[in-house]
């Protein structure tokens, strides 16, 4: 939690810093001269009856309007009304600071006598001509001297007051750039990550990457919408597209963030249960918000305002619990929610000219995406790790279930997948030990295993490929040679066994019996025929033996 704590207020001074650095600070006057920088008008505030017409009246305080401190979210019919001062000739512009979201406005500017010398419009549901792309500015011409604006705003609703100052021609070309540029940086990536996120879900069919798809798109649609995109680049001016997608969006990021953390009924069940709570409290805004369309945009504020901490609580929950997708989703999440928050507040922007509370929002969502990308480049990564640790697993168990633990060598199983690939004129060689039992029952059986693990070493050392050697059980041992040649197998096996006696082992010796794999119509024929002639073979040594003893005896 104290890491979630520092997070948040590195968060904070990275707001303030980018804030600083892609805006003007201006001080604020009521009637003041043109300086350097850009002069927040201060004035009064009126609301007029929705359909109530405005006749080009200079002064709005002899009409019976009533006076309010600003505009409200739900929207309606506004004006403002602010003097201002031109010391010098030259280009003005005239735009609204802390927010874009306004359907339509009229600025009307009045000379000290009252006539009206020069009226501009605009707004998102506007189609008049826009000089400045993704902004509301607009020109005045006017020579030096004292002057009125009566600004006159009509909207559904407003994300934030939108309070009209005015700044140079050149100054305001300069000031909206890094503005400009964050939206235009910012939307480009949200296409091109719809289309990644949507390539996964299709790949993957998997209703994660498909439900965080629909959340980028409903902020693609109201930051859009918004920052003025569709309107001046697309010719699309529906003013709706700032609420009505939001507010699907909202659902579809908490279905994403609960299949991401794995949050089910069994795994986290009130987790589970608060997420469908929330989900249905959605529900029921979206229903009602076709018969309260003013209040929309508020309604997407407040399930924003139930989807992020919902998701910063599941991360920290899911990751102190070991969810490894979690802590790395908490890296997504904590700036969303530190960025985020602060521009659903409805907050002033104080000083800060270019910069909407709709710019601090799509940075929250941008930084968000883009984290979360990472978050699932690391999933795949660790998926990729999963997959390299099993496929190590089963080569080991796989060498552990064909391998022989004492002696390293292949064991009877391996031998019979082996057998099966042979050629016709392959060999299969019987191995009996002689004289283990001497060496278990006199020296125990750890000086038995030494000398097996002694003659597996010498054997296998001295075998060419593709020959191999196996450990079939007990003392028994295998030996397969593809080219069948039974003279090098059993010079070989005498050299290994002098190795043996040189190595102490003076009492052990090896009986051996051959077939060829033409010989038999299967492998356990072949087997059962190898083993025969083995056995026939141990016992003509010990008939020798035996004889060799009675000869020294008479």
């Amino acid at each position: 939690m104290l890491t979630l704590l520092k997070l948040r207020y590195a968060f904070k001074w990275i707001i303030v810093c980018l804030i600083i650095n892609l805006s003007l600070v201006g001080t604020a006057s009521a009637t003041s001269e043109l300086a350097e920088t850009p002069i927040e008008l201060s004035g009064l505030w009126f609301q007029a009856p929705d359909h109530w017409a405005y006749y080009y009246q200079s002064d709005l305080s002899d009409i019976h309007l009533t006076p309010v401190l600003a505009t409200k979210n739900t929207g309606g019919h506004f004006f403002f009304q602010s003097d201002f001062t031109v010391s010098k000739p030259g280009i003005l512009v005239v735009d609204f600071k802390n927010s874009s979201v306004i359907a339509m406005f009229h600025h009307y500017v009045f000379d000290e006598q009252g006539n009206l010398v020069q009226e501009v419009e605009g707004g998102i549901q506007s189609k008049a001509s826009n000089p400045f792309q993704l902004r509301h500015g607009r020109e005045l011409d006017l020579p030096v001297g004292h002057y009125r604006l009566v600004t006159e705003l009509s909207s559904p609703f407003y994300l934030a007051q939108p309070q009209p100052y005015i700044d140079t021609h050149s100054q305001y070309e300069q000031h909206i750039k890094a503005g400009n540029a964050l939206v235009l940086l910012c939307l480009g990536s949200m296409f091109a990550l719809i289309v990644y996120f949507v390539s996964l879900a299709v790949i993957r069919r998997q209703i994660t990457e498909f439900m965080y798809s629909l959340f980028i798109l409903g902020n693609i649609f109201y930051n859009g919408t918004a920052l003025l995109f569709f309107s001046d680049l697309l010719g699309i001016h529906y003013f709706y597209l700032i609420s009505v997608p939001i507010l699907f969006s909202n659902i579809a990021y908490i279905s994403f963030a609960t299949t991401l953390l794995n949050i089910n009924r069994r795994s986290h069940h009130k987790l589970y249960i608060v997420s469908q709570v929330i989900v249905a409290i959605m529900i029921g805004l979206i229903l009602i918000a076709p018969f309260a369309p003013n209040w929309s945009l508020e309604f997407a504020r407040y399930g924003v305002g139930m989807m992020m901490p919902f998701g910063l609580i599941a991360g920290a929950i899911c990751a102190y619990q070991g969810n490894r997708t979690a802590r790395t989703y908490l890296l997504a999440i904590t700036p969303f929610f530190v960025i985020g928050s602060y521009a659903i507040t409805n907050a002033k922007l104080d000083g800060i000219y270019t910069i909407y509370i709709e710019h601090i929002g799509l940075l929250a969502v941008m930084v968000e995406m883009l984290l979360l990308s990472l978050v699932v480049a690391r999933q795949f990564a660790q998926l990729h790790e999963d997959k390299e640790m099993a496929l190590y697993l089963a080569k080991e168990h796989l060498r552990v279930a064909h391998t022989d633990a004492l002696t390293g060598l292949p064991n009877r199983y391996a031998l019979d997948l082996t057998l099966a690939s042979m050629p016709q004129a392959g060999m299969l060689v019987f191995l009996d030990m002689d004289g283990l039992k001497f060496y278990n029952d006199n020296f125990g059986h750890k000086k038995g295993d030494e000398l097996l693990c002694t003659f597996s070493t010498l054997m296998r050392s001295s075998l060419p490929e593709p020959c191999g050697l196996y450990r079939i059980g007990g003392d028994e041992f295998a030996i397969t040679c593809p080219s069948g040649n039974i003279k090098m197998i059993e010079q070989k096996l005498a050299d290994t066994v002098k190795g043996v006696h040189h190595a102490g082992f003076d009492f052990s010796g090896m009986s051996y019996g051959s077939a060829v794999i033409s010989e038999a119509e299967d492998k356990n024929t072949l087997k059962h025929l190898a083993d025969t002639r083995m056995y026939e073979n141990k016992r003509l040594k010990k008939q020798k033996d035996t004889e060799d003893k009675n000869n020294v005896t008479q």
